[in-house]
C-alpha cells in the first residue's frame, strides 16, 4: 500500500501533542519568531518537548521559518535554524531565498521544505527546486488534480505537500500585498490583517453599484476529503491541514477525521493507533462552508454573506413565534448551542420538544436556513483526553520475555525468578492479565504468546517488570527513530531571467541567490520599497464577476472598501484570474 503523511497544524505545545494523539504523522509549528503566523510562536524548550513526544510515535516535527527577512533578521533566522536542528526537529519550512542561500552555503543538514508562500504554481518552479535539491515543495492551493499529476511526473523525486483542509487565502500565497498596502501589515512578514474578510462594495467605474457591503473576497473553507485517493494517485505525499491559529478542539476533530480517511487508501508513515471518544465530523468545527476549490473545475468557492463560522447545516425554519422557532431537522439541538442564519446568530436558551427558544429576539423568517456553529455536546466529547499507543507482541519462552513493537523494535529480558510456580496455568493467567494492563502507557497489546512455563512471580513483580520493559522499549524506539537528512543542494538556473517586486527580495542574500541562478532582480520586495506606479496587489483565481453572475460582462468594475478607497479590478479571462490593482493616485 502507498505511504502518505498527515500533517497537522499546532499553535502551541498542547495543540501539537493533541494532534499527534489524534493520529498526525507530522505537525508544523512556529518558533519564537519568523513564522507566517506571528501570533503562534513557541519557545525552543516547548518545541523540544513536542519533538520528544512526537518521536516516540515516529511522528515528525516541522518548524515554520517562512517569512521574508531583512538583512539582520536573516542572521537571526539562520542561527534559529541551527538551534532547531540541535533539538532534533525534522525539517524547516522557509520562504526567503536568502535563507535558502544560507542553507546551501552552510550545507545545513536539515530537510528544507519550500513554503506555499513561495508561490508554487508553475511547473518550471518545481523543476527549479528539484534541481536545487530541496526535500519538499508545498503546492499552491489553486492547482488542479491534473496539474499536480503533471508536476509529479516531471519531478518524481520531489516530495509534494498539498493542503487538504482549512481556510483559503483568496490570493496566490506570497503574492498578496493588500494588507501591506492598506495598513503596513505584510502577509509575507506574518502580519496579515485579513482584509479579504472585510466588507466591500462592488461598483462600475461610472459609479453604478452592483453589490453593496458584501464580503466580496471571502472564500469558503477548503475540504478535499473526497479527492484523497486521486491526490495520492497523482503524486501527493503529504496532506496538510491549515490552521496554526485554530484551537485545540478544532485540531483534534479535523486530524481524527483525516486520519480515518487517509487510512482507507494509504499506510501512515508514523506508528501507533489513536482512539478518541467522539465521531469526527469536520462540519462541527469552524468552517465558512466548504469548497474543493479548483481541484477539478471552477465552482462556487465564495461566501459573500459572511466570513464567520457556518458550522453544520441543521435545516430550514418551519415556524416562527414570539419566543420560539421550529426547524425541520433530524439533529438533536441542545441548550447553549450556537445557531446561525446568514450573518446573524443566537444561543439556544432552552429546547422543549421541537421548540427552540433563542436567548434573544431575532429577526428570522420561515424558510431561512439554520446552521449550528457550536455543538456543546460535541465540544464536551472533544474535551476528553485522546490516546495514542504503539502495538506490541509479547513472547515468553526459555525463561525470557521478548517484546516486539509494530516497527520491529524489540527487547529481551530474562525472568530472574527461579521459584517454580505451584500452579503453572494460574501463573500464566496472572501474567497475561497483568501485562495486558497497559492503561495510559505508550503501548497496547496485540498478542501475548506463552511458549514455556513462567516461574512464580508476585503480581507486584509482574507489574514492575511490565513498566521497566515498556520504558526500555520506548528508549530503544527513540534511539532507532528514522531521522532524515537534507540532500546536498546546489545552485541552478532560475526559470525566469528577471523578477520585479513579486520576487519578494527583502535582503541582499536573496538578491545574490537569484544572481547566482542567473535571474536579475529589478526591484526589492513591495514591503521594502513600494513601486512608484500602479501595480498588482493581489492576483486570485476567485472572480467577483463570476460570483455576481456577470462573468461575460465587459463592464469595468472597482472594489470600494469601508474607508472609501477604490481598488481597480482587472480580469485575465484567458487564465481565469482576477487582479486587484493599487488605486490610481
Amino acid at each position: 500500500m502507498i505511504k502518505s503523511e498527515l500533517l497537522a497544524p499546532a499553535k502551541n505545545k498542547e495543540t501539537a501533542i493533541a494532534a499527534i494523539d489524534a493520529g498526525a504523522d507530522a505537525i508544523y509549528i512556529g518558533a519564537n519568531s519568523f513564522g507566517a503566523r506571528k501570533n503562534a510562536s513557541n519557545s525552543l524548550n516547548d518545541i523540544k518537548e513536542v519533538v520528544d513526544y512526537a518521536h516516540k510515535f515516529w511522528a515528525k516535527v516541522f518548524v515554520t521559518v517562512n517569512t521574508i527577512l531583512d538583512d539582520n533578521e536573516l542572521i537571526e533566522a539562520f542561527n534559529l535554524i541551527k538551534n532547531l536542528s540541535n533539538i532534533g526537529i525534522d525539517a524547516i519550512i522557509i520562504q526567503d531565498m536568502g535563507l535558502l542561500k544560507k542553507c546551501i552555503d552552510e550545507k545545513i543538514n536539515l530537510p528544507i521544505h519550500m513554503s506555499t508562500q513561495c508561490d508554487n504554481r508553475d511547473i518550471e518552479k518545481f523543476e527549479f527546486f528539484s534541481r536545487i535539491g530541496v526535500s519538499r515543495v508545498v503546492l499552491a492551493r489553486e492547482l488542479s488534480l491534473e496539474k499536480i499529476k503533471e508536476i509529479h511526473k516531471r519531478c518524481p523525486n520531489l516530495e509534494l505537500e498539498a493542503f487538504v483542509h482549512g481556510a483559503l487565502c483568496v490570493s496566490y500565497s506570497g503574492q498578496c500585498y493588500l494588507s501591506e498596502f492598506i495598513g503596513g501589515r505584510s502577509a509575507n512578514r506574518g502580519e496579515c490583517a485579513q482584509p479579504c474578510r472585510k466588507k466591500y462594495t462592488v461598483e462600475t467605474t461610472s459609479g453604478k453599484i452592483l453589490a453593496k457591503d458584501i464580503y466580496a473576497l471571502s472564500l469558503k473553507d477548503f475540504n478535499a476529503s473526497k479527492y484523497i485517493k486521486t491526490m495520492l494517485d497523482n503524486g501527493v505525499f503529504s496532506f496538510k491541514i491549515e490552521g496554526r491559529l485554530k484551537d485545540i478542539n478544532y485540531v483534534k476533530n479535523i486530524v481524527a477525521f483525516y486520519r480515518k480517511e487517509l487510512d482507507k487508501y494509504s499506510q501512515k508513515i508514523s506508528s501507533g493507533k489513536s482512539t478518541f471518544p467522539f465521531e469526527p465530523n469536520p462540519e462541527k468545527s469552524f468552517n465558512r462552508g466548504f469548497t474543493d476549490y479548483f481541484l477539478e473545475k471552477r465552482k462556487e468557492c465564495f461566501n459573500l454573506s459572511s466570513p464567520k463560522s457556518q458550522g453544520e447545516y441543521l435545516g430550514k425554519v418551519i415556524e416562527v413565534k414570539n419566543n420560539y422557532i421550529r426547524i425541520n431537522t433530524d439533529k438533536n439541538i441542545h441548550p447553549q448551542d450556537g445557531l446561525v442564519f446568514g450573518d446573524n446568530g443566537f444561543l439556544v436558551n432552552k429546547v422543549e420538544g421541537d421548540k427552540i427558544y433563542p436567548n434573544k429576539q431575532v429577526k428570522i423568517n420561515i424558510g431561512d436556513k439554520i446552521f449550528r456553529n457550536n455543538d456543546v455536546d460535541f465540544e464536551k466529547k472533544l474535551n476528553s483526553p485522546l490516546k495514542r499507543q504503539v502495538g506490541i507482541n509479547i513472547i515468553v519462552q526459555n525463561g525470557s520475555v521478548k517484546i516486539i513493537d509494530e516497527d520491529n523494535i524489540s527487547i529481551i529480558e530474562k525472568l530472574d525468578s527461579i521459584e517454580v510456580a505451584k500452579n503453572p496455568d494460574k501463573m500464566k493467567e496472572t501474567f497475561i492479565k497483568q501485562f495486558s494492563k497497559t492503561g495510559d502507557s505508550d503501548f497496547f497489546i496485540e498478542n501475548i504468546e506463552i511458549n514455556s512455563d513462567i516461574p512464580f512471580m508476585p503480581v507486584s513483580e509482574i507489574n514492575k517488570l511490565r513498566r521497566e520493559l515498556f520504558d526500555k522499549l520506548m528508549q530503544k524506539r527513540v534511539l532507532n527513530y528514522p531521522k532524515e537528512f537534507q540532500n546536498v543542494m546546489k545552485y541552478t538556473n532560475f526559470y525566469k531571467q528577471k523578477f520585479d517586486y513579486k520576487g519578494n527580495v527583502y535582503n541582499q542574500e536573496a538578491e545574490d541567490f537569484y544572481n547566482q541562478c542567473n535571474c536579475k532582480i529589478l526591484e526589492p520586495a513591495f514591503e521594502k520599497t513600494r513601486p512608484n506606479r500602479q501595480v498588482e496587489i493581489m492576483r486570485t483565481k476567485h472572480c467577483i464577476k463570476y460570483a455576481l453572475g456577470i462573468c461575460k460582462s465587459p463592464q469595468e468594475i472597482v472594489l470600494l472598501d469601508e474607508k472609501g478607497i477604490k481598488f481597480p479590478l482587472k480580469f485575465d479571462c484567458k487564465n481565469c484570474e482576477m487582479v486587484i490593482l493599487s488605486p490610481i493616485k
